[in-house]
């Protein structure tokens, strides 16, 4: 299963680059969201091989995956991989400076089931195609706007 969306930003490629690879904030995201969340590694610095254990609760059921970073491309792309629970999921985001203060995010996430129950999901995602990609947009565009706002509040 595919999901791909672009947002324009108003900020330079490098604060843009800055707010993709803000690990801490995401972590304190997702564990306000009700995530456990567990570096694991000895790497720091964003680089190939830092590494996160995440266990959630998904559509009733408790999930852990173990999400990696696979690419640092600073400021062009970075892509994560994520594993578990009989799936996989990369996510593919690239940058692109239109201008000195406009960069273009493109995000792509695709999945991957690897079991018969994985493969279930997905078949039932795929049914709310419409919608996931609606709030896959909508989540992306979030994120463009609060990356927005932040950098105008410390200007």
């Amino acid at each position: 299963m595919h999901f791909e969306t672009k947002e324009d930003i108003d900020c330079s490629i490098e604060q843009a680059f800055a707010a993709i690879t803000d690990f801490e904030a995401f972590e304190r995201s997702a564990i306000r969201r009700g995530a456990e969340v567990q570096r694991i590694g000895e790497v720091a610095a964003p680089a190939p091989g830092l590494a996160w254990e995440v266990a959630f609760v998904f559509r009733g059921s408790q999930r852990q995956m173990t999400v990696s970073l696979q690419e640092h491309d600073r400021p062009n792309a970075i892509a994560v991989l994520a594993k578990g629970n009989g799936m996989s999921g990369t996510m593919r985001v690239e940058l692109l400076a239109l201008s000195p203060r406009r960069t273009r995010m493109t995000v792509r996430v695709d999945l991957t089931p690897k079991t018969l129950a994985a493969r279930l999901l997905i078949q039932s995602l795929k049914l709310a195609r419409n919608k996931l990609n609606r709030k896959f947009r909508q989540r992306v565009a979030e994120f463009a706007k609060t990356t927005e706002e932040r950098l105008a509040q410390s200007a």
